[in-house]
């Protein structure tokens, strides 16, 4: 698939790439000025800004398309399996 059909693939899917970009900011931008985003670990930042796009993408695109939703679930179990990895390190230091 040349680079442009897939773009146009993804522009049907998910509406104007512009559109989403300034969703996804907007939401990030928020994201950002809470107190607790900058003492957050890179992965559950990563993580709220991989969410953030997939949530642009459902309000600007289909909605239906429930692979971003199962990104948005996928995301979240990463965050999730990194906390109980860190738990489990500490644990496994305690006296």
């Amino acid at each position: 698939m040349e680079v442009k059909e897939l773009l146009n693939v993804r522009e049907d899917m998910y509406g104007q790439y512009s559109i989403v970009s300034q969703i996804s900011q907007d939401i990030k931008k928020v994201m950002k000025e809470s107190p607790n985003y900058k003492i957050m670990p890179a992965f559950a930042r990563e993580s709220l800004d991989m969410i953030a796009n997939k949530i642009a993408r459902i309000l600007n695109g289909n909605y239906y398309y429930d692979d971003s939703w199962r990104d948005i679930s996928g995301y979240a179990t990463l965050a999730v399996m990194e906390i109980e990895e860190l738990e489990k390190h500490e644990t496994d230091n305690a006296p």
